[in-house]
């Protein structure tokens, strides 16, 4: 997992939405990858300790290939960061 480095939900919904290769859900143990966004980290936490208030964002691997998964991640952080 990781933390977007934004507290607005919106951005966040945007940059799993812009995902093509993750799904949106948890996982019950499937072969596919899948994104799911907790509530934006506002309070002292150890997450936000550490890394700054932001939006914990938890991914589950699946079997697709790595350079597809990074390349969609890539994408979804440059439509986040252009706000569509």
């Amino acid at each position: 997992g990781f933390v977007l480095r934004t507290t607005d939900r919106a951005d966040a919904v945007r940059f799993a939405n812009s995902l093509v290769y993750f799904g949106i859900g948890s996982s019950w143990g499937g072969f596919e990858s899948l994104i799911v966004l907790p509530q934006p980290i506002r309070k002292v936490s150890d997450i936000a300790a550490e890394f700054g208030p932001g939006c914990l964002v938890r991914l589950h691997i699946g079997l697709e290939d790595v350079e597809d998964l990074i390349g969609d991640l890539e994408q979804a952080f440059a439509a986040m960061r252009r706000g569509t």
